[in-house]
C-alpha cells in the first residue's frame, strides 16, 4: 500500500505567515495526523506533496517521510501528478490531505480493503450531509457514480445532492497514471481537479466504487481558524474519552485539555481547569488541580499539585505543590518535598523531604534532603552579568527572610539566622548571622511626635513620608 499527503496549499484563509497544515491541534501540527493515519493504515513511507513552505513543513515531519514539490498550486489534480515519479507503476494508493487531522488509520484500512474487495479503479470515501455546501457532489446514474462536481460548478439540481466527497480517495495506480497526465483546468477555478479522474475511469469503462464514512467528524476539513477551533474540540473529546476508558478520573471533562502526545497512567485524577502539554507524563494516584498547567514535565506516583505551573519540570513521588507555585525549566522536586504559595524554583534539585513553603525563590540551587527554607527565603543567583550557584546541605535550617548571595555552599545541618544575608560559606553545624545588630533608642518617639506632630508615627503624615 502506497500513501500520499496532499500538504502544497496555501491557507490564505487562516490569515497568518504559518503554513495552514503547521497549524497546531492538540500538541501536533495537523500534517502529522495525516502521517500517522496513512502509517496506522499500513503505509510505511508516504509521500508528502508540499509548495512554498516545504522546507518549514521538511522542518517538521523530517527524514521519515519522501517529498514532492508542487512550485505552483494548481489544484488537487497537479499535486498527485508531482507525486508521480515516487511512486511504482502498479498498486493501490491512498490519497488524503494534511487538513484533515481527524481521519483515522482504521477508516483508511476499511476504505483501502473495499477498494482490493471490490476491483475498483478508484474508491471515494463518502459521506451524507444535510448541509452539503462548499462540498463536491457525487453525481450518480442509476446508482452508478459518473462524476464528482465541485460546488462552484455545480448547476441548482447537482447543489441539490447531499452525498457528498471528503476529499479521500483509493486508487488503483495502473488505471489512474495516464489519466492524471490527460486532465485539464477547465473549470471555475482554472485548477486541475483530482475528482476529474472520476468521469474519466467511467468514460473509459472502468469502475468507481465509494464508501461513506461512519464518523463525520473524520472527514472534517481545516479551512480558518474557526474550522481549527472545531477540529480541536472534537480530537479534545476523543482523546479525554481514551484517558477515561483506560482509569483516568476526570471531574469536569468541558475544562480539561490533554495533548495528544502526554502519557497518564491509570488511576489518575485530574480536576478542574487542568492542561497537560507536550510530552508530559502522570504517574499513578496523582491529583491534579484545580487550575494547574503542565508542559514537558513528569509526574511521579502520589503527586498533589494545585494552582501550579510547571515547564519542564520533574516532580517525585507524594510531593506536594501549592497553592500558586511555579516551576520552571530544570527544576527536580524529590519525593516528599512541599513547594508551597507563591514559590517560584528554576533550575533547581530539591532534595527528599524538603520544604519551600512560601514566598520564596529557589534559582541554580542545589538543596539537599529535609531542608527548611523560611517564608521569604531566596537565592540571590544573579550578579548583573552571570548565573551562580547555590548549594545547600542536608539538614539544613533557613530562617525566614534569608538571602543566600550565590555563589555561595551551606553545609550539613547549618542554621541560618533570619533576615540574615549570607555571603560567604557555612560550616557543618554553624549558625550563621548575618545582619546588623538591633538598636532600641529609648524614649525617640516622643521626640519624633513632639518635633512632627501627634500623627508623625503611624499616622497620615508619616505615610506622606513625613518622619525621616
Amino acid at each position: 500500500m502506497q500513501g500520499v499527503v496532499l500538504a502544497a496549499g496555501q491557507g490564505v484563509r487562516m490569515k497568518s505567515e504559518l503554513p495552514k497544515v503547521l497549524f497546531s491541534l492538540c500538541g501536533q501540527p495537523m500534517v502529522r495526523y495525516a502521517v500517522a493515519a496513512l502509517r496506522d493504515a499500513g503505509v510505511a513511507e508516504p509521500v508528502v506533496v508540499v509548495g512554498e513552505h516545504a522546507a518549514s513543513i521538511e522542518a517538521v515531519l523530517g527524514a521519515h517521510v519522501r517529498y514532492a514539490q508542487q512550485p505552483v498550486p494548481r489544484g488537487t489534480g497537479d499535486a498527485l501528478r508531482a507525486a508521480l515519479p515516487l511512486l511504482p507503476q502498479q498498486g493501490d494508493l491512498l490519497v488524503t490531505c494534511a487538513d484533515m487531522p481527524l481521519l483515522t488509520g482504521a477508516t483508511l484500512t476499511a476504505l483501502a480493503q473495499w477498494h482490493q474487495h471490490s476491483g475498483a479503479a478508484i474508491t471515494v470515501l463518502t459521506a451524507q450531509l444535510p448541509n452539503p455546501q462548499g462540498y463536491g457532489r457525487l453525481v450518480r446514474d442509476e446508482g452508478q457514480v459518473i462524476a464528482i462536481v465541485e460546488e462552484r460548478d455545480a448547476d441548482p439540481a447537482q447543489k441539490q445532492i447531499h452525498e457528498v466527497n471528503t476529499g479521500v480517495y483509493c486508487l488503483r495506480l495502473q488505471d489512474v497514471r495516464p489519466l492524471l497526465r490527460q486532465l485539464t483546468a477547465e473549470n471555475a477555478q482554472g485548477e486541475y481537479y483530482l475528482t476529474d479522474l472520476v468521469a474519466a475511469v467511467v468514460a473509459q469503462g472502468g469502475k468507481v466504487e465509494t464508501l461513506p464514512v461512519e464518523d463525520f467528524d473524520e472527514a472534517m476539513g481545516v479551512n480558518d481558524r474557526w474550522q481549527l477551533a472545531q477540529a480541536q474540540q472534537r480530537m479534545q473529546q476523543r482523546i479525554l474519552r481514551a484517558w477515561a476508558l483506560q482509569g483516568v478520573s476526570l471531574l469536569d471533562p468541558a475544562s480539561t485539555y490533554i495533548d495528544v502526545t502526554v502519557q497518564l497512567a491509570p488511576d489518575v485524577t485530574l480536576l478542574p481547569g487542568v492542561v497537560l502539554e507536550g510530552e508530559t507524563t502522570v504517574a499513578s494516584g496523582c491529583v491534579l488541580g484545580p487550575n494547574l498547567r503542565a508542559t514537558d514535565s513528569h509526574f511521579e506516583e502520589g503527586v498533589q499539585a494545585q494552582y501550579a505551573v510547571l515547564n519542564q519540570a520533574s516532580v517525585g513521588s507524594r510531593a506536594q505543590l501549592g497553592p500558586f507555585c511555579y516551576l520552571r525549566p530544570g527544576s527536580v522536586i524529590g519525593a516528599d518535598v512541599k513547594i508551597g504559595d507563591f514559590v517560584e524554583i528554576k533550575n533547581s534539585t530539591i532534595g527528599a523531604q524538603s520544604k519551600v513553603p512560601h514566598l520564596s525563590y529557589v534559582g541554580d540551587a542545589r538543596l539537599g534532603e529535609r531542608v527548611n527554607m523560611g517564608c521569604g527565603s531566596i537565592t540571590v543567583n544573579f550578579d548583573g552579568v552571570s548565573k551562580h550557584e547555590t548549594i545547600i546541605g542536608n539538614d539544613v535550617f533557613v530562617g525566614c527572610n534569608v538571602n543566600l548571595v550565590a555563589p555561595v555552599q551551606v553545609q550539613e545541618g547549618a542554621y541560618l539566622a533570619a533576615g540574615s544575608t549570607i555571603t560567604d560559606d557555612v560550616h557543618k553545624q554553624a549558625l550563621a548571622i548575618a545582619r546588623h545588630r538591633q538598636i532600641n533608642k529609648e524614649g525617640y518617639a516622643a521626640v519624633l511626635q513632639k518635633k512632627h506632630g501627634e500623627q508623625a508615627v503611624g499616622g497620615k503624615e508619616s505615610q506622606r513620608g513625613n518622619v525621616p
